[in-house]
C-alpha cells in the first residue's frame, strides 16, 4: 500500500459534531461571576446543599429556632451538667496540684533541683539518640584526623628546624671565627 493512497483525514472522525453548533451544556463561558450556565442542573444542586453551620453566638441563635422546646430543655440540662463536670474536674486538678506541691516540699524537691533533674534527663535522652551517637562519632573521628594532621605538620616543622640548625652549625664550623 502506497502512502499516497492512505489519507489520515479520511479515517479520522471527530468526537464533536461541529455542524450542529456548540453544545451549551458542554462548554459555557460567562462574563458574569457565575461559571455555571443558567439552565445547568448544578444550579439545582446548589439549592439542595445544606446551609453552613454558624459558629459562636450565631450558632446558638440558629439552633434554638430549629429545636423544639423539649429538645432545648434537654440540651440546656446537658450543658449545665457538662459545665458542672468541668468545674469539678478543675477543682480536683487544683487539689491534686496542691498535693503534689506539698509532697515535693516534704521531699525537699526545690524548683531548682527539679530544673536540674529535667535538664539532666533531657541531656541523657539526647545522648541516647542515634543522631547524637553518629554526630559524636563523626566529631571524634574528625578530631583524631585533625590531631594527626597537626602532629604531622609539627613533625615536619621540627625536622625543617633541625635541618636549618644543622646547616647553620656546619656553616659556622666551616667558616673561621672572625674576631
Amino acid at each position: 500500500m502506497d502512502s499516497k493512497d492512505f489519507d489520515l483525514q479520511d479515517d479520522y472522525k471527530s468526537p464533536f459534531n461541529f455542524d450542529s453548533g456548540v453544545n451549551r451544556n458542554y462548554l459555557f463561558l460567562s462574563p458574569r461571576l457565575s461559571n455555571t450556565p443558567p439552565d445547568s442542573p448544578t444550579r439545582l444542586i446548589d439549592h439542595l446543599k445544606p446551609e453552613p453551620i454558624p459558629e459562636g453566638e450565631d450558632a446558638a441563635a440558629t439552633v434554638t429556632v430549629t429545636l423544639s422546646e423539649e429538645e432545648q430543655e434537654h440540651l440546656r440540662k446537658e450543658l449545665e451538667k457538662v459545665e458542672e463536670e468541668i468545674q469539678t474536674l478543675s477543682q480536683v486538678l487544683a487539689a491534686k496540684e496542691r498535693h503534689l506541691a506539698e509532697i515535693k516540699r516534704k521531699l525537699g524537691v526545690t524548683p531548682l533541683a527539679e530544673l536540674k533533674q529535667n535538664i539532666s534527663k533531657g541531656l541523657q535522652d539526647v545522648a541516647a539518640t542515634n543522631v547524637y551517637k553518629k554526630t559524636s562519632e563523626t566529631l571524634s573521628q574528625a578530631g583524631q584526623k585533625a590531631s594527626a594532621a597537626i602532629s604531622t605538620v609539627g613533625s615536619v616543622i621540627t625536622r625543617k628546624l633541625e635541618d636549618v640548625n644543622i646547616r647553620s652549625l656546619q656553616h659556622s664550623i666551616s667558616m673561621p671565627a672572625m674576631r
